[in-house]
């Protein structure tokens, strides 16, 4: 059966998940979760694409990604990382053959309403899964640069983040006002069901309801 074409578009985000195979995990220590962002680091200025929002749990991983140029600069990034990241996993903790679920799972954030909730779905993942109370505890996330500013050379603002406020502290303030309130149920739903499907999050410019 053949794989389903992906829907990328340049300049428009995408939400990205990669689980581990068997949702195993893919950060044993701290240093496989360096290795993992330096290397992202590495593969989104080589394919020129901005990451907006990260995040790394123990068996998966989430970003929130604009391709610059190419729209398959996401796919030939996702393509390149995991090679690499797979080949370091195995030699440093001495194993073999796969360590990621297939391709990685993507949805087109098709209209504005949906950018915030993805951020926030991306950051408050750990918060979500018990593992910390607040976002703002947990290390392997974007959400000390786009909340707190500190300096992240992963992260490049979208537009409408700038849009926040023109001075940065207020930005950072308006951002993490978002995380004020829950994210409802069916919205998290509606986010996981069309990353699952490879549907956008809204309509496309064009596209009738």
């Amino acid at each position: 059966m053949a794989r389903p074409t992906r829907l990328l578009l340049p300049e428009t985000p995408v939400h990205v998940i990669q689980r581990g195979n068997n949702r195993g995990a893919c950060f044993v220590h701290r240093r496989d979760a360096t290795h993992y962002l330096a290397m992202l680091d590495e593969a989104r200025q080589i394919c020129e694409v901005a990451i907006h929002a990260y995040v790394l749990m123990t068996n998966h991983v989430h970003l929130l990604a604009t391709p610059r140029g190419d729209p398959d600069g996401i796919s030939t990034m996702m393509k390149g990382l995991g090679q690499r990241y797979v080949q370091y996993f195995n030699r440093r903790h001495e194993r073999t053959g796969g360590l990621f679920e297939g391709r990685y799972r993507s949805c087109l954030v098709a209209e504005p309403r949906y950018l915030f909730a993805c951020y926030r779905y991306i950051e408050l993942n750990p918060v979500r899964a018990g593992m910390v109370e607040s976002p703002g505890e947990y290390r392997w996330s974007s959400f000390a640069a786009n909340a707190l500013g500190r300096h992240d050379p992963l992260i490049t603002a979208h537009a409408a983040y700038d849009d926040l406020a023109r001075r940065p502290e207020l930005r950072c303030e308006r951002y993490r006002q978002l995380f004020d309130t829950d994210l409802p149920n069916g919205l998290i739903d509606e986010i996981r069901r069309q990353t699952h499907r490879g549907k956008p999050l809204g309509q496309l410019r064009g596209q009738t309801p």
